[in-house]
């Protein structure tokens, strides 16, 4: 049998590069970042080895920005300007409450209808087991204000310390609108209070803005309606407006990054001129994963990856060793086992649907997978490596 003498599968690098800023040509400095790095380390590049970039640094570099200003005009535009139901919006500073802002200056009051007992990217408003002990029966009961507070008092975030509540009623009043706060999960329930509505949940939001339409609703908007272009220079994302922007500062936001296809082909093209190796790219922003401790969903972007090659489509296609070790082969050992296995890989077929044998395995978009483990490379502070090289990801036991 053919010798198997690698002894190293997956490797997930994280590419030290400099600080990118508008106006940087990213695909010249990426790719010789990834080249540095690997002169550097002495590692080779290799047929479909994956290289990814941060969403952040596209963004940055494409100048892709907007001003509080500019989401309130078109906030204005867009949904009239006089009283806005504003709902299921994520709980974070960093995300949506810059967002807030410029909704607040948009409109003359706002009625902001949040979900309980969490957001839709599983932050906690309040335990379960608090609404359990309360008798409320969050599917259906609507709270007022003072009702969520007599109940469950006053509620900080565990993990920024923050009561959200409080902290979006107060922006929203220093932004001079009116605030009414109410605590439901049937997008209709907005319509008791205002025919205009701006849905703010991210992967719900199309069945949410059906539901306010067959409920009657004069004017629907999602996030992902809002700086679809331009507001008197500014950035925007014709795809998803205000979803997957971040705060850059105090008045500013920085949007999801726009027409990246071009830029992974690009970065492809350079690779294959520099070393004759063909690689795959994608840009990459959140992972798709959860925390068991907090219970958060990472996904506050709207996808994992807005821009990838051709060859990152589809899901994989994996036999379960251990499923073939304890059953197919449960007599084998040794060389033996080895290539019974090894023969059950080369053998498999493209599209494993319904194959005990693949059972256990992760039936997800490659981007997604690859996406999640490069945000957990790259991490979301000061590491420096806004670039993701991922090597051997589609090699199995018989590579």
């Amino acid at each position: 049998m053919e010798q198997n003498t690698r002894k190293v599968g997956t490797v997930s690098r994280g590419i030290r590069c400099p600080i990118f800023r508008e106006g940087d040509n990213l695909s010249e400095m990426v790719t010789a970042s990834v080249l540095d790095a690997a002169k550097s380390e002495g590692f080779e590049l290799r047929d479909r080895d994956v290289i990814s970039i941060t969403e952040s640094v596209v963004a940055r570099a494409q100048g892709n920005y907007a001003s509080v200003e500019a989401i309130a005009e078109d906030v204005r535009a867009k949904l009239g300007g006089e009283t806005v139901g504003v709902i299921f919006p994520i709980l974070s500073r960093n995300r949506f409450a810059i967002c807030l802002r410029g909704i607040a200056m948009g409109c003359k009051k706002i009625v902001l209808m949040l979900s309980y007992p969490s957001d839709e990217v599983g932050n906690e408003l309040v335990s379960l087991d608090k609404i359990d002990e309360a008798g409320v029966n969050p599917y259906s009961d609507v709270l007022t204000l003072e009702r969520y507070r007599e109940l469950f008092g006053d509620n900080v975030h565990e993990f920024t310390g923050v009561d959200y509540v409080q902290y979006y009623g107060d922006l929203i009043r220093s932004c001079g609108a009116d605030v009414e706060i109410i605590f439901a999960n049937q997008a209709k329930t907005i319509l008791n209070y205002t025919d205009c509505v701006l849905t703010c949940d991210i992967h719900t939001r199309k069945r949410t803005k059906r539901i306010l339409k067959d409920a009657g609703a004069k004017v629907v908007c999602g996030l992902d309606d809002i700086m679809t272009s331009p507001v008197n220079g500014s950035g925007y994302n014709e795809k998803y407006g205000l979803l997957g922007s971040n705060k850059s500062t105090e008045d500013k936001v920085k949007l999801f990054p726009r027409d990246c296809k071009d830029l992974v082909l690009d970065i492809q093209a350079r690779v294959l001129a520099a070393t004759g190796k063909h690689v795959e790219v994608m840009v990459y922003g959140d992972g798709a994963f959860k925390d068991p401790k907090g219970k958060i969903w990472e996904l506050a972007d709207p996808v994992v990856s807005p821009a990838y090659t051709d060859g990152l489509i589809g899901t994989p296609s994996e036999l379960k060793l251990k499923y073939l070790a304890d059953n197919d082969f449960k007599d084998l050992s040794g060389e033996a086992l080895k290539e019974a296995i090894s023969a059950s890989i080369r053998a498999k077929e493209g599209n494993l649907v319904g194959n005990m044998a693949s059972q256990g395995t992760t039936p997800r978009q490659l981007t997604d997978l690859i996406g999640s483990l490069c945000d957990l490379t790259s991490g979301s502070g000061d590491k420096g490596t806004p670039v993701v090289l991922v090597q051997g990801y589609f090699d199995n036991y018989t590579n």
